[in-house]
Protein backbone atom coordinates (compact mmCIF):
# COMPACT_ATOMS: atom_id res chain seq x y z
CA UNK A 1 0.00 0.00 0.00
CA UNK A 2 2.73 2.38 0.74
CA UNK A 3 4.28 1.81 -2.55
CA UNK A 4 1.15 2.77 -4.10
CA UNK A 5 0.59 5.37 -2.03
CA UNK A 6 3.92 7.07 -3.22
CA UNK A 7 3.33 6.33 -7.09
CA UNK A 8 0.08 8.02 -6.22
CA UNK A 9 2.01 11.22 -5.04
CA UNK A 10 4.44 11.29 -7.71
CA UNK A 11 1.18 11.17 -10.38
CA UNK A 12 -0.16 14.20 -8.01
CA UNK A 13 3.22 16.52 -9.13
CA UNK A 14 4.44 14.88 -12.15
CA UNK A 15 0.40 16.20 -13.43
CA UNK A 16 0.72 18.99 -11.27
CA UNK A 17 4.08 20.43 -12.34
CA UNK A 18 3.00 19.88 -16.04
CA UNK A 19 0.28 21.54 -15.74
CA UNK A 20 1.09 24.19 -13.46
CA UNK A 21 3.31 26.36 -11.39
CA UNK A 22 4.09 28.34 -8.00
CA UNK A 23 0.39 28.55 -6.22
CA UNK A 24 -0.52 25.72 -7.85
CA UNK A 25 2.29 22.95 -7.29
CA UNK A 26 2.21 23.99 -3.55
CA UNK A 27 -1.53 23.66 -3.49
CA UNK A 28 -0.79 19.76 -5.10
CA UNK A 29 1.31 19.12 -1.68
CA UNK A 30 -1.47 20.05 0.67
CA UNK A 31 -3.94 17.62 -1.59
CA UNK A 32 -1.49 14.61 -1.39
CA UNK A 33 -0.87 15.14 2.14
CA UNK A 34 -4.23 12.85 2.99
CA UNK A 35 -2.79 10.05 0.44
CA UNK A 36 1.01 10.21 1.63
CA UNK A 37 -0.63 9.88 5.66
CA UNK A 38 -2.47 6.84 4.18
CA UNK A 39 -5.58 8.20 2.58
CA UNK A 40 -9.11 8.27 3.99
CA UNK A 41 -10.74 4.90 4.12
CA UNK A 42 -14.07 6.33 4.40
CA UNK A 43 -14.49 7.21 0.88
CA UNK A 44 -16.56 4.72 -1.16
CA UNK A 45 -15.94 2.78 -3.87
CA UNK A 46 -17.38 3.15 -7.80
CA UNK A 47 -18.22 5.29 -9.81
CA UNK A 48 -19.15 9.53 -9.48
CA UNK A 49 -21.27 11.66 -11.69
CA UNK A 50 -21.30 14.93 -11.99
CA UNK A 51 -24.52 16.17 -13.91
CA UNK A 52 -23.70 19.55 -16.05
CA UNK A 53 -24.37 21.88 -18.52
CA UNK A 54 -21.59 22.31 -21.19
CA UNK A 55 -18.47 23.83 -20.50
CA UNK A 56 -18.42 27.16 -21.94
CA UNK A 57 -14.85 27.57 -21.32
CA UNK A 58 -11.33 27.29 -23.34
CA UNK A 59 -10.07 23.49 -23.71
CA UNK A 60 -12.72 21.91 -21.83
CA UNK A 61 -10.76 22.55 -18.44
CA UNK A 62 -13.51 20.68 -16.17
CA UNK A 63 -13.09 17.45 -18.13
CA UNK A 64 -9.54 17.88 -17.54
CA UNK A 65 -9.75 18.82 -13.72
CA UNK A 66 -11.90 15.33 -12.89
CA UNK A 67 -9.33 13.48 -15.32
CA UNK A 68 -6.64 14.81 -12.78
CA UNK A 69 -8.75 13.58 -9.73
CA UNK A 70 -9.32 10.25 -10.87
CA UNK A 71 -5.86 9.89 -11.76
CA UNK A 72 -4.58 10.71 -8.45
CA UNK A 73 -6.93 10.72 -5.72
CA UNK A 74 -9.60 8.43 -7.60
CA UNK A 75 -7.18 5.91 -8.42
CA UNK A 76 -6.08 5.95 -4.80
CA UNK A 77 -9.73 4.86 -3.44
CA UNK A 78 -10.79 2.66 -6.39
CA UNK A 79 -13.19 5.50 -7.55
CA UNK A 80 -13.95 7.05 -11.16
CA UNK A 81 -15.73 10.23 -11.79
CA UNK A 82 -17.25 11.58 -14.71
CA UNK A 83 -19.02 14.90 -16.08
CA UNK A 84 -22.51 14.37 -17.81
CA UNK A 85 -22.25 17.35 -19.88
CA UNK A 86 -26.48 18.05 -20.94
CA UNK A 87 -26.98 19.35 -24.44
CA UNK A 88 -29.16 22.42 -24.85
CA UNK A 89 -29.58 25.47 -23.33
CA UNK A 90 -29.62 26.70 -19.78
CA UNK A 91 -33.67 26.34 -19.57
CA UNK A 92 -32.66 22.64 -20.95
CA UNK A 93 -30.56 21.70 -18.42
CA UNK A 94 -32.48 22.88 -15.21
CA UNK A 95 -35.22 21.00 -16.97
CA UNK A 96 -33.04 17.61 -16.82
CA UNK A 97 -31.42 18.56 -13.65
CA UNK A 98 -34.92 19.02 -11.87
CA UNK A 99 -36.23 16.29 -13.56
CA UNK A 100 -33.50 13.62 -12.30
CA UNK A 101 -33.66 15.04 -9.46
CA UNK A 102 -37.40 14.46 -8.45
CA UNK A 103 -36.89 11.30 -10.18
CA UNK A 104 -34.71 10.21 -7.04
CA UNK A 105 -33.20 7.49 -8.95
CA UNK A 106 -29.80 7.82 -7.68
CA UNK A 107 -28.10 8.03 -11.15
CA UNK A 108 -26.56 11.66 -9.84
CA UNK A 109 -23.92 12.53 -7.33
CA UNK A 110 -23.03 15.81 -7.48
CA UNK A 111 -24.94 18.63 -9.30
CA UNK A 112 -23.30 21.84 -11.18
CA UNK A 113 -25.90 24.18 -10.32
CA UNK A 114 -26.67 28.11 -11.77
CA UNK A 115 -26.47 29.97 -8.52
CA UNK A 116 -30.15 30.57 -9.61
CA UNK A 117 -31.09 27.18 -8.86
CA UNK A 118 -30.00 26.00 -5.62
CA UNK A 119 -32.74 27.71 -3.85
CA UNK A 120 -34.91 25.29 -4.95
CA UNK A 121 -32.58 22.31 -5.18
CA UNK A 122 -31.80 23.12 -1.35
CA UNK A 123 -35.99 23.93 -0.16
CA UNK A 124 -37.04 20.27 -1.84
CA UNK A 125 -33.78 18.51 -0.35
CA UNK A 126 -32.62 17.82 -4.09
CA UNK A 127 -28.93 18.06 -2.70
CA UNK A 128 -27.53 17.83 1.01
CA UNK A 129 -26.42 20.87 3.16
CA UNK A 130 -22.59 20.80 4.24
CA UNK A 131 -20.99 21.13 7.55
CA UNK A 132 -19.27 24.14 8.08
CA UNK A 133 -17.79 23.12 10.85
CA UNK A 134 -15.86 20.66 8.54
CA UNK A 135 -15.88 22.15 5.28
CA UNK A 136 -13.14 24.49 4.63
CA UNK A 137 -14.58 27.99 3.31
CA UNK A 138 -11.87 30.25 3.91
CA UNK A 139 -10.57 31.74 1.09
CA UNK A 140 -13.42 31.96 -1.24
CA UNK A 141 -14.87 35.42 -1.94
CA UNK A 142 -17.80 36.29 0.28
CA UNK A 143 -20.47 36.80 -2.71
CA UNK A 144 -20.35 33.49 -4.50
CA UNK A 145 -19.86 31.72 -1.52
CA UNK A 146 -22.83 33.76 -0.07
CA UNK A 147 -24.86 32.16 -3.09
CA UNK A 148 -24.40 28.47 -1.85
CA UNK A 149 -26.77 29.34 0.87
CA UNK A 150 -30.11 28.74 2.00
CA UNK A 151 -32.30 29.25 4.57
CA UNK A 152 -29.49 29.96 6.71
CA UNK A 153 -27.06 26.57 5.64
CA UNK A 154 -24.58 26.08 2.90
CA UNK A 155 -25.40 23.97 0.24
CA UNK A 156 -22.88 24.53 -2.33
CA UNK A 157 -19.78 25.37 -2.92
CA UNK A 158 -18.40 28.02 -5.72
CA UNK A 159 -17.06 26.02 -8.50
CA UNK A 160 -17.00 29.31 -10.78
CA UNK A 161 -17.87 32.76 -10.54
CA UNK A 162 -19.30 34.76 -13.00
CA UNK A 163 -19.79 38.99 -13.33
CA UNK A 164 -20.70 41.45 -16.05
CA UNK A 165 -18.06 43.38 -17.30
CA UNK A 166 -18.07 46.10 -20.33
CA UNK A 167 -15.96 45.51 -23.41
CA UNK A 168 -14.71 48.47 -25.40
CA UNK A 169 -13.04 48.72 -28.84
CA UNK A 170 -9.59 50.78 -27.65
CA UNK A 171 -8.81 51.26 -31.17
CA UNK A 172 -12.10 53.04 -30.88
CA UNK A 173 -12.24 54.86 -27.58
CA UNK A 174 -9.10 55.01 -26.45
CA UNK A 175 -7.79 52.71 -23.06
CA UNK A 176 -8.05 52.80 -19.76
CA UNK A 177 -11.73 53.87 -19.52
CA UNK A 178 -13.25 53.76 -15.72
CA UNK A 179 -15.68 52.47 -14.36
CA UNK A 180 -19.01 53.22 -17.03
CA UNK A 181 -22.47 53.83 -16.51
CA UNK A 182 -25.78 53.94 -18.90
CA UNK A 183 -25.90 58.06 -19.04
CA UNK A 184 -22.03 57.56 -19.95
CA UNK A 185 -22.27 55.44 -22.81
CA UNK A 186 -24.02 57.48 -25.72
CA UNK A 187 -21.11 60.44 -25.75
CA UNK A 188 -18.28 57.07 -26.09
CA UNK A 189 -20.51 56.03 -28.75
CA UNK A 190 -20.41 58.96 -30.36
CA UNK A 191 -16.30 58.81 -30.12
CA UNK A 192 -16.26 55.67 -31.90
CA UNK A 193 -18.89 56.35 -34.62
CA UNK A 194 -16.44 59.37 -35.68
CA UNK A 195 -13.46 57.17 -35.23
CA UNK A 196 -14.70 54.43 -37.46
CA UNK A 197 -15.47 55.60 -40.92
CA UNK A 198 -15.03 51.83 -42.58
CA UNK A 199 -16.94 49.34 -42.16
CA UNK A 200 -19.12 51.44 -40.48
CA UNK A 201 -20.04 50.35 -36.86
CA UNK A 202 -23.94 48.90 -37.06
CA UNK A 203 -23.99 50.17 -33.42
CA UNK A 204 -22.34 51.31 -30.63
CA UNK A 205 -23.55 48.48 -28.00
CA UNK A 206 -24.91 45.13 -27.93
CA UNK A 207 -26.12 43.13 -24.66
CA UNK A 208 -28.09 39.61 -24.15
CA UNK A 209 -30.95 40.69 -25.05
CA UNK A 210 -32.80 36.92 -26.38
CA UNK A 211 -35.86 36.26 -24.45
CA UNK A 212 -33.88 33.75 -22.09
CA UNK A 213 -32.14 34.57 -18.99
CA UNK A 214 -29.29 36.77 -20.31
CA UNK A 215 -32.43 39.36 -20.90
CA UNK A 216 -33.13 38.91 -17.06
CA UNK A 217 -29.42 40.03 -15.71
CA UNK A 218 -28.82 42.83 -18.59
CA UNK A 219 -32.21 44.25 -17.77
CA UNK A 220 -32.07 43.65 -13.54
CA UNK A 221 -28.55 45.59 -14.16
CA UNK A 222 -29.72 48.18 -16.48
CA UNK A 223 -32.74 48.71 -13.23
CA UNK A 224 -29.84 48.74 -10.77
CA UNK A 225 -28.04 51.71 -12.73
CA UNK A 226 -30.93 53.78 -12.78
CA UNK A 227 -31.19 53.38 -8.71
CA UNK A 228 -34.30 50.84 -9.31
CA UNK A 229 -35.02 48.02 -7.57
CA UNK A 230 -37.43 44.88 -8.07
CA UNK A 231 -36.55 42.72 -4.63
CA UNK A 232 -35.88 43.63 -1.35
CA UNK A 233 -35.49 41.93 1.70
CA UNK A 234 -37.81 39.43 -0.21
CA UNK A 235 -40.72 41.66 -1.50
CA UNK A 236 -41.54 42.69 -4.85
CA UNK A 237 -40.98 46.64 -4.69
CA UNK A 238 -41.16 47.60 -8.09
CA UNK A 239 -44.09 49.94 -8.05
CA UNK A 240 -42.06 51.83 -5.11
CA UNK A 241 -39.24 52.04 -8.05
CA UNK A 242 -41.38 52.75 -10.30
CA UNK A 243 -39.95 55.72 -12.06
CA UNK A 244 -36.03 54.45 -12.04
CA UNK A 245 -36.88 51.27 -13.01
CA UNK A 246 -38.72 52.51 -16.24
CA UNK A 247 -36.14 54.92 -17.01
CA UNK A 248 -33.34 51.57 -16.71
CA UNK A 249 -35.36 49.85 -18.63
CA UNK A 250 -35.92 52.85 -21.47
CA UNK A 251 -31.89 52.25 -21.93
CA UNK A 252 -33.03 48.88 -23.49
CA UNK A 253 -36.27 49.90 -25.45
CA UNK A 254 -33.49 51.97 -27.66
CA UNK A 255 -32.50 48.37 -28.95
CA UNK A 256 -35.43 49.27 -31.20
CA UNK A 257 -34.63 52.71 -32.18
CA UNK A 258 -33.33 53.30 -35.97
CA UNK A 259 -31.01 55.98 -36.57
CA UNK A 260 -27.40 56.84 -38.02
CA UNK A 261 -25.90 56.68 -34.54
CA UNK A 262 -28.00 53.71 -32.83
CA UNK A 263 -27.18 52.85 -29.37
CA UNK A 264 -27.96 49.37 -29.45
CA UNK A 265 -27.36 46.39 -32.04
CA UNK A 266 -30.37 46.17 -34.16
CA UNK A 267 -30.33 42.33 -33.46
CA UNK A 268 -29.78 42.65 -29.84
CA UNK A 269 -33.22 41.56 -29.33
CA UNK A 270 -32.09 38.11 -30.64
CA UNK A 271 -28.64 38.23 -29.07
CA UNK A 272 -27.28 35.77 -26.38
CA UNK A 273 -23.27 35.99 -25.45
CA UNK A 274 -22.09 33.78 -28.13
CA UNK A 275 -23.70 36.66 -30.87
CA UNK A 276 -22.79 39.23 -29.01
CA UNK A 277 -19.08 38.21 -28.93
CA UNK A 278 -19.20 37.69 -32.70
CA UNK A 279 -20.43 41.20 -33.42
CA UNK A 280 -18.09 42.25 -30.87
CA UNK A 281 -14.99 40.51 -32.36
CA UNK A 282 -15.89 40.99 -36.18
CA UNK A 283 -16.17 45.05 -35.46
CA UNK A 284 -19.32 46.04 -35.61
CA UNK A 285 -20.61 46.90 -32.14
CA UNK A 286 -17.86 49.38 -30.19
CA UNK A 287 -19.19 48.23 -26.54
CA UNK A 288 -20.25 45.09 -25.79
CA UNK A 289 -21.73 43.72 -22.33
CA UNK A 290 -20.47 40.27 -21.47
CA UNK A 291 -19.40 37.64 -18.76
CA UNK A 292 -15.61 37.31 -18.28
CA UNK A 293 -15.48 34.14 -20.43
CA UNK A 294 -15.71 36.35 -22.86
CA UNK A 295 -12.21 37.54 -22.67
CA UNK A 296 -10.89 34.25 -23.09
CA UNK A 297 -12.96 33.22 -26.06
CA UNK A 298 -11.97 36.65 -27.75
CA UNK A 299 -7.59 36.41 -27.04
CA UNK A 300 -8.58 32.30 -27.86
CA UNK A 301 -9.86 32.81 -31.43
CA UNK A 302 -7.24 35.76 -32.03
CA UNK A 303 -4.04 33.82 -31.27
CA UNK A 304 -5.55 30.96 -33.94
CA UNK A 305 -6.25 33.90 -36.79
CA UNK A 306 -3.41 35.73 -36.18
CA UNK A 307 -5.55 38.74 -35.88
CA UNK A 308 -6.34 40.06 -32.17
CA UNK A 309 -9.13 42.49 -31.86
CA UNK A 310 -7.77 45.87 -29.67
CA UNK A 311 -9.94 45.80 -26.72
CA UNK A 312 -10.01 45.74 -23.19
CA UNK A 313 -12.69 45.25 -20.00
CA UNK A 314 -14.33 47.69 -17.59
CA UNK A 315 -17.02 47.55 -15.09
CA UNK A 316 -20.31 48.63 -16.16
CA UNK A 317 -23.59 50.04 -14.39
CA UNK A 318 -24.07 50.51 -11.01
CA UNK A 319 -23.91 46.74 -9.89
CA UNK A 320 -23.68 43.60 -11.90
CA UNK A 321 -26.07 40.63 -11.50
CA UNK A 322 -23.57 37.52 -9.76
CA UNK A 323 -23.32 34.54 -11.55
CA UNK A 324 -21.28 31.12 -11.63
CA UNK A 325 -22.26 27.24 -11.06
CA UNK A 326 -21.73 25.79 -7.99
CA UNK A 327 -21.19 22.21 -6.67
CA UNK A 328 -23.79 20.28 -4.54
CA UNK A 329 -23.86 16.74 -3.29
CA UNK A 330 -27.06 14.76 -4.08
CA UNK A 331 -29.46 13.86 -1.80
CA UNK A 332 -29.68 10.21 -3.32
CA UNK A 333 -26.04 9.89 -3.63
CA UNK A 334 -24.38 6.38 -1.91
CA UNK A 335 -20.85 8.03 -2.19
CA UNK A 336 -21.35 11.06 -0.02
CA UNK A 337 -17.93 10.97 1.31
CA UNK A 338 -16.07 9.97 -2.20
CA UNK A 339 -18.56 12.99 -3.83
CA UNK A 340 -17.67 15.33 -0.92
CA UNK A 341 -13.47 14.89 -1.54
CA UNK A 342 -14.34 15.58 -5.37
CA UNK A 343 -16.45 18.64 -4.90
CA UNK A 344 -13.09 19.94 -2.42
CA UNK A 345 -10.80 19.09 -5.19
CA UNK A 346 -12.67 20.51 -7.60
CA UNK A 347 -13.23 24.00 -5.75
CA UNK A 348 -10.08 24.52 -4.78
CA UNK A 349 -7.67 27.64 -5.12
CA UNK A 350 -5.59 25.16 -7.37
CA UNK A 351 -8.62 24.10 -9.78
CA UNK A 352 -9.90 27.68 -9.64
CA UNK A 353 -6.71 29.24 -11.28
CA UNK A 354 -6.80 26.57 -13.51
CA UNK A 355 -10.21 27.26 -14.87
CA UNK A 356 -9.23 30.83 -14.67
CA UNK A 357 -6.34 31.11 -16.27
CA UNK A 358 -6.90 28.06 -18.99
CA UNK A 359 -10.40 28.18 -19.29
CA UNK A 360 -11.84 32.01 -19.01
CA UNK A 361 -13.85 31.44 -15.92
CA UNK A 362 -13.98 34.12 -13.09
CA UNK A 363 -11.84 32.28 -10.40
CA UNK A 364 -14.13 31.97 -6.49
CA UNK A 365 -10.74 32.63 -4.36
CA UNK A 366 -9.15 36.12 -3.96
CA UNK A 367 -6.04 34.83 -3.44
CA UNK A 368 -5.43 33.93 -7.22
CA UNK A 369 -6.42 37.41 -8.57
CA UNK A 370 -3.61 38.17 -6.71
CA UNK A 371 -0.89 36.16 -8.15
CA UNK A 372 1.74 37.78 -10.27
CA UNK A 373 1.78 35.35 -13.38
CA UNK A 374 -2.08 36.07 -13.34
CA UNK A 375 -1.81 39.50 -13.93
CA UNK A 376 0.47 39.35 -16.25
CA UNK A 377 -1.21 36.40 -18.42
CA UNK A 378 -4.72 38.50 -17.42
CA UNK A 379 -4.38 42.54 -17.29
CA UNK A 380 -8.22 42.90 -16.61
CA UNK A 381 -7.76 40.61 -13.21
CA UNK A 382 -8.38 43.49 -10.56
CA UNK A 383 -11.06 45.04 -12.65
CA UNK A 384 -12.59 41.47 -12.37
CA UNK A 385 -12.39 40.95 -8.63
CA UNK A 386 -13.87 43.95 -7.82
CA UNK A 387 -16.76 43.25 -10.33
CA UNK A 388 -16.98 39.78 -8.53
CA UNK A 389 -16.80 40.93 -4.97
CA UNK A 390 -19.35 43.82 -5.66
CA UNK A 391 -21.78 41.79 -7.64
CA UNK A 392 -25.10 41.25 -6.26
CA UNK A 393 -27.43 38.33 -6.18
CA UNK A 394 -30.55 37.93 -8.23
CA UNK A 395 -33.85 37.25 -6.14
CA UNK A 396 -33.50 34.09 -4.02
CA UNK A 397 -36.36 31.81 -4.02
CA UNK A 398 -37.42 27.87 -4.57
CA UNK A 399 -39.32 29.50 -7.57
CA UNK A 400 -36.98 31.41 -9.62
CA UNK A 401 -37.84 29.88 -12.96
CA UNK A 402 -41.45 31.29 -12.52
CA UNK A 403 -40.25 34.46 -11.49
CA UNK A 404 -37.48 34.83 -13.89
CA UNK A 405 -40.45 34.13 -16.53
CA UNK A 406 -42.82 36.47 -15.88
CA UNK A 407 -40.24 39.56 -15.09
CA UNK A 408 -38.80 38.77 -18.95
CA UNK A 409 -42.31 39.06 -19.81
CA UNK A 410 -42.84 42.84 -18.18
CA UNK A 411 -39.54 43.29 -19.39
CA UNK A 412 -40.07 42.51 -22.91
CA UNK A 413 -43.18 44.68 -23.25
CA UNK A 414 -41.19 47.61 -21.62
CA UNK A 415 -38.88 47.44 -24.53
CA UNK A 416 -41.61 47.62 -26.96
CA UNK A 417 -42.76 50.89 -24.99
CA UNK A 418 -39.87 53.14 -23.75
CA UNK A 419 -39.71 51.30 -21.33
CA UNK A 420 -43.11 51.94 -19.63
CA UNK A 421 -44.60 49.01 -17.67
CA UNK A 422 -47.20 46.98 -18.44
CA UNK A 423 -50.51 47.71 -15.76
CA UNK A 424 -50.58 44.80 -13.13
CA UNK A 425 -46.73 43.75 -12.99
CA UNK A 426 -46.01 43.84 -9.86
CA UNK A 427 -48.32 41.77 -8.88
CA UNK A 428 -47.84 39.17 -11.09
CA UNK A 429 -44.07 39.58 -9.80
CA UNK A 430 -45.24 38.85 -6.43
CA UNK A 431 -47.26 35.94 -7.17
CA UNK A 432 -44.27 34.79 -9.11
CA UNK A 433 -41.60 34.91 -6.14
CA UNK A 434 -44.30 32.71 -4.41
CA UNK A 435 -44.87 30.16 -6.98
CA UNK A 436 -47.93 31.27 -8.27
CA UNK A 437 -49.15 32.11 -11.62
CA UNK A 438 -51.84 34.89 -11.87
CA UNK A 439 -54.25 34.51 -14.70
Amino acid sequence: MADSLLDTRSRIFDVAAGLLAGLFLATAVVWAAPLIRGGDPALERGDLVILSGRDDGVGGQHEKLVNLWNATIGQAHGITARIEALPGSADDHYSEMKGRAESAGGTVDIYNLDVIWIAEFAANRWIQPLDESTVDTSGFIRTPLDAGRYDGRLWALPFNTDAGLLFYRTDLVGTGLPPMRWRDLSRKIDEAFDARTEPRLAAGYVGQLDDYEGLTVNALEAIWDADGEVVEDGKVVIDRYRQQVETGLAHLANARAEGERPLLHPDAVRSREGDCTRAFREGTVAFMRNWPVAYRNLTEQAAESRARPAFSVTRFGKWSVLGGQSLAIAAGTDQPAAARSLVEFLTSPLSGQILFERGGFAATHAVIYKDEKVRQTYPYAEVLLQAVETARPRPVTPHYALFSKTFRTGVRYAMEHNGKLPGGFAEQLAAALDGRLLE
